[in-house]
């Protein structure tokens, strides 16, 4: 619990200037497990960003990032997901409209063969709006 309170508070700033009263943003931490950074980065930036892209165009969501952190005691992650949905229908629907985008892809890319619960972990995911309230 202590994790999510230090990690609410360094985002809180970035939240604020992002936030109306209306959006939620999905905050994701991950851990990148036995030093396969290279084989993560490569993961998330063409599934996980793409697929966002594709949402922006869509409307499906308002907008996303994707940040690299230094892992600690404190901060026990190395990437941070940030999806920020317009109001909460988009929100609602969020698992449909990222269904059909990924029915639609390519499918999973991947830098080696190696299966995505070899080399990332998620640490907790919360929805940043319902709590800043």
């Amino acid at each position: 619990m202590e994790i999510k309170f230090i990690f609410i508070n360094l985002l809180f700033f970035y939240i604020s200037f992002s936030q109306t009263n209306e959006k939620i943003t999905t905050i994701e931490t991950v851990e990148v497990l036995n030093n396969n950074r290279e084989e993560a980065i490569y993961y998330f930036q063409n599934n996980w960003k793409s697929l966002r892209e594709k949402a922006v165009e869509r409307g499906y969501i308002h907008s996303y990032a994707i940040m690299e952190s230094t892992y600690s005691d404190k901060t026990p992650f190395h990437i941070t997901l940030l999806t920020t949905y317009t109001n909460e229908e988009q929100h609602k629907n969020r698992e449909a409209h990222f269904a059909e985008l990924i029915k639609e892809s390519d499918g999973l890319k991947l830098l080696n063969e190696k299966k995505p619960t070899e080399f990332r972990k998620s640490v907790f995911s919360i929805d940043a709006a319902k709590h800043l309230k």
